[in-house]
């Protein structure tokens, strides 16, 4: 699995740009090959981030390109500069519900 992470700073409302990026980012990653999950976080001080999950680092990175292409046309007037992009292979993991933990191979 591949996680996307964009952390956006000194955001007008990071509640209006995560209401955006449910009703339109969201649906369009949905449908992307590989999708694994997309959460958007308030984390304080006028910032906001978003981690995005794919089964492979292609199909995260070719859905992060048009996830960025979004962003510019729908936040560009809550935010005032592009997200700072963290990315990698996740190397573990534990769900709620799951009897064991997982770890990359």
């Amino acid at each position: 699995m591949y996680a996307i992470i964009r952390r956006f700073d000194q955001m007008r409302s990071v509640e209006e740009a995560g209401r955006r990026a449910m009703a339109g980012l969201g649906p369009m990653l949905r449908e992307a090959p590989g999708f694994r999950g997309y959460y958007v976080i308030n984390s304080g001080n006028n910032s906001g981030m978003s981690i995005s999950l794919f089964d492979t680092r292609e199909a995260a990175e070719t859905a992060h390109q048009q996830a960025l292409g979004w962003i510019r046309q729908n936040l560009a007037d809550l935010t005032q500069s592009e997200p700072q992009v963290f990315a990698g292979e996740v190397v573990g993991s534990v769900a709620a519900g799951a009897s064991s933990t997982s770890a990359a191979a």
